[in-house]
């Protein structure tokens, strides 16, 4: 997925977000297969263990199995049809996750070659905001960036100052 870019701005702004809110000696059950993230993590001493691939929208049973302290959900909820299942059933306390926001002037991404590299939702913060309440969390902290391109036109000169990606940190109600 990254052989030609890799996120590093992104990776720096989750990594610390996760460091403020989230102690090392804390479990976690990051949601998706094991990726660059979750080395990043594990290099910086938190504890992770990854989801193993299966459709989270039928089977969330890693969820609601887990003993893990904390759930991260990094750019997964997008791809669901429906994270209220998944947030609703789990025993962890704390939830660190992020999403890339709807942008006005793009479509929703969609891969024509990857089934699972596809946004079923495109979320504005406020729809986020009310998935998380209607699933039983507070968010406690949250932010949002910008993701620059580097290449020339309206679109690109856009994603200058337009927030990309909106990270929460929320709490069991």
């Amino acid at each position: 997925m990254y052989e030609n870019s890799f996120p590093n701005k992104r990776y720096k702004h989750t990594l610390h977000f996760l460091r403020k809110h989230i102690n090392t000696d804390e479990s976690i059950l990051d949601l998706g297969v094991e990726n660059p993230f979750t080395k990043i993590m594990v290099k910086d001493g938190y504890s992770v263990k990854n989801t193993q691939g299966e459709d989270l929208d039928i089977d969330y049973s890693a969820v609601s199995n887990t003993n893990a302290d904390v759930i991260t959900a990094f750019e997964i909820f997008e791809h669901l049809l429906a994270p209220l299942n998944l947030l609703s059933n789990t025993k962890a306390t704390k939830l660190v996750a992020s999403i890339p926001l709807k942008l006005w002037f793009s479509p929703a991404y969609r891969s024509k070659t990857d089934k699972w590299d596809r946004h079923y939702h495109e979320f504005e913060d406020w729809q986020f905001d009310w998935l998380l309440e209607k699933a039983g969390w507070e968010i406690q902290d949250s932010k949002k960036w910008a993701h620059p391109v580097k290449k020339m036109g309206f679109r690109p000169f856009l994603r200058l100052f337009t927030p990309r990606y909106y990270i929460v940190y929320a709490t069991r109600k």
